[in-house]
């Protein structure tokens, strides 16, 4: 196999691979420059069996948006609304709590939670929201609003970041979700979401939460308008805020859905691109325990292919996933778990049902 690797060019990323050494952003450029996906998914798979040996996470989860008002409207967004909108949605604390007593029989271990910047709902609506679900379901985690949903609850609570974390934690907030870090670029940034908070502040507020004892995940909405450089500048980014905090449990590749949006005229990412990103985010971000193929992105069959590129999550049953399926995913909104685990076996790894902080539930050996 290494001379297979030497003969795609990769010579020296193996060499530092082998020898656990830190790759650099001309190695991450020189990664995604290459068009041998079999020698990447290889590398990355390397670094993967030494984390995670054959084991492929999911977990039995369910989603919720509260709603999809929001004043960022960003161009590559198809879930947000203006609030006078037609197709804009806002649940009531009684709604959303229903939302949880209509799966009670499941065995849901996380409730993941975001919704849009609303302009008027005011912050107790957000611990309400918190305190309400554990109501319902007391030994639930709950993983909550992104690091953009928290700048925009502190400046409602009138409170620091911190202490707005800490609220949120007191009333039942047990996580962050990864979304809203788009790419970290300020040029990307004003032309697809100027409204938005700018990368430094997303990282600023996700090491704060770290810093309060809630981990979150990373993500990076890739295949639009973002250059290689910028990715490997958003991974950068991310892996030195895991140095600073050891608070991210997963980075999540997010494939760019065009249908509905602003940016409706750009194609599709390819499921080379795809795997491109998950291995490559495998090898460069040595310091995350874990790399999710989220399927509602990228596919079922694709994020079970991407178990033999670096991955070793495939997320979860989501239950419901809107905000995706608002920019035209084809994929199911849900499913299950049994389907889960077989796609995993299928791929060869081993099925090992988690709970959001990687604690293990069940293995299906």
């Amino acid at each position: 196999m290494k001379k297979y690797i030497n003969t795609a060019g990769l010579g020296n990323i193996l060499e530092k691979v082998v020898g656990k050494e830190r790759l650099s952003f001309a190695d991450g450029l020189q990664l995604y420059k290459s068009n041998d996906i079999l020698a990447l998914g290889y590398l990355a798979n390397l670094v993967k069996n030494r984390l995670n040996g054959d084991k492929a996470y999911f977990i039995y989860n369910q989603h919720i948006n509260y709603s999809n008002i929001c004043i960022n409207l960003c161009k590559f967004c198809a879930f947000g609304r203006d609030k006078d909108s037609a197709l804009a949605f806002e649940m009531s604390v009684e709604e959303v709590k229903q939302k949880v007593r209509d799966r009670l029989s499941e065995p849901i271990s996380e409730i993941h939670m975001v919704g849009g910047i609303h302009p008027d709902l005011p912050f107790e609506y957000y611990t309400s929201l918190l305190r309400g679900i554990k109501e319902v379901r007391p030994r639930v985690h709950i993983q909550a609003f992104t690091c953009v949903e928290i700048a925009h609850l502190a400046e409602l609570a009138g409170k620091s970041v911190s202490d707005t974390l800490l609220l949120l934690k007191e009333a039942g907030l047990g996580s962050l979700p990864g979304g809203g870090a788009e790419v970290f670029s300020p040029r990307i940034r004003q032309l697809t979401c100027e409204k938005k908070l700018s990368g430094r502040e997303w990282l600023e507020i996700a090491k704060s939460a770290h810093r309060q004892g809630l981990n979150t995940n990373a993500t990076m909405l890739y295949g639009h308008i973002e250059t290689l450089e910028e990715r490997l500048e958003h991974l950068t980014a991310l892996r030195q805020a895991q140095d600073e905090t050891h608070g991210f449990l997963a980075f999540i590749p997010l494939a760019f859905h065009p249908k509905n949006t602003a940016m409706s005229d750009l194609a599709r990412t390819s499921g080379l691109d795809d795997l491109k990103n998950i291995a490559v985010a495998r090898l460069f971000l040595d310091n995350f325990p874990h790399i999710k193929a989220y399927w509602v992105m990228i596919g079922p069959q694709m994020a079970q292919i991407a178990l033999s590129f670096g991955a070793d999550d495939m997320d979860g049953t989501v239950k419901e996933e809107v905000i995706t399926h608002m920019a035209g995913a084809e994929t199911a909104q849900a499913i299950g778990s049994r389907t889960l685990i077989h796609l995993i076996k299928e791929a060869g790894r081993i099925p090992v049902q988690r709970d959001t902080l990687y604690n293990v539930i069940e293995v299906h050996a």
